[in-house]
């Protein structure tokens, strides 16, 4: 499938996983792979403490948007920020003429009391705004980093209990607007991520089920981050591998070399048993993205899991016509 095209499908991606499984990296590279195909990219944080800026060495990111790749000539570039429930309900204030009182209602903790009485109506003040940057056409693509699967689930969920429970005025209108983006999959879509391990694959599919069931959004493939790659010959005894490549081993390097490579083939064995299960019990194409052996990421890293993307969808059949 064309990158361009499966990257376009829909306005926004929201990318959710369970802690820990490189969720964060994903969207730092789906960004980068968008980019790279030419369409103008931001990427939405919307915990505050996501790490995005560390990956591209760049500064912190804030509610104003910084440049994390600029643009040239068939790159689209990056662009980041923050999107919080305090900042974002400073905008929908001043957007409605408030903006005398906007600050002090802030400054006066408004948000934890209104927050308290309303609940869901943080998440909801988010999503309002990311509805706000899809709507404004500004970028091809609006890549948000979701918060970790358990709160992602309540995070996407809290626009169909306010509209259920806020019938009218502007919270009710906010709420079914949310709704109207989620449930359209020209307009936004989930892309989740896990590990080829037991406990992640396991919450990953729960996740899956209850987002479509309870919140109605459309799924795209699942990405499995951190894949080992199976190598041939670890089952040849390293003794005849040596002779046969003219390497002579030193006393115990045989030993290490058998022990090492059982390791391998066992951690080969146990994900592809996780990779088989999934795509038993969950009808998503997989996206598998390589284990990148850094104790930091970065650019460079992120580089080589953005072209790992690309390939993987590339790979992605063409989809049906009607």
């Amino acid at each position: 499938m064309d990158p361009k095209q499966f990257l376009t499908t829909s306005g926004v991606l929201i990318v959710a996983g369970k802690g820990g499984v490189g969720k964060t990296a994903v969207a730092a590279a789906l960004a980068m792979a968008s980019s790279s195909v030419g369409l103008r990219t931001l990427i939405v944080e919307v915990e505050g403490k996501s790490g995005l800026s560390a990956l591209f060495h760049s500064e912190e990111l804030s509610y104003h948007q910084i440049q994390l790749i600029g643009p040239s000539l068939g790159v689209g570039g990056v662009m980041a920020r923050t999107v919080l429930p305090e900042d974002a309900l400073l905008d929908y204030l001043q957007d409605h003429g408030l903006k005398r009182i906007s600050g002090r209602l802030l400054s006066a903790g408004a948000l934890d009391v209104v927050a308290t009485a309303v609940p869901g109506i943080s998440d909801i003040l988010v999503l309002g705004k990311i509805k706000q940057l899809e709507r404004s056409h500004e970028f091809d693509l609006v890549i948000v980093d979701a918060p970790a699967a358990g709160h992602a689930i309540t995070f996407l969920r809290s626009a169909s209990g306010l509209a259920d429970a806020v019938k009218v005025g502007p919270i009710s209108t906010q709420a079914k607007d949310v709704l109207g983006l989620l449930s359209d999959p020209e307009r936004c879509r989930v892309m989740l991520v896990t590990a080829p391990e037991e406990t992640p694959v396991n919450e990953l599919i729960e996740t899956a089920y209850s987002l479509e069931d309870e919140v109605g959004v459309s799924l795209g493939p699942v990405v499995v981050n951190g894949v080992l790659t199976e190598l041939p010959g670890l089952k040849i005894n390293p003794l005849t591998a040596a002779y046969e490549a003219g390497i002579i081993l030193s006393e115990g390097e045989p030993e290490q070399l058998a022990t090492a490579a059982e390791f391998r083939l066992q951690r080969t064995a146990l994900q592809r048993t996780q990779l088989d299960r999934m795509a038993e019990e969950l009808p998503l194409a997989q996206l598998l993205l390589p284990y990148v052996f850094t104790t930091e990421l970065g650019p460079q890293g992120l580089a080589e899991l953005s072209h790992s993307l690309l390939a993987r969808i590339r790979e992605l059949p063409e989809p049906s016509q009607g």
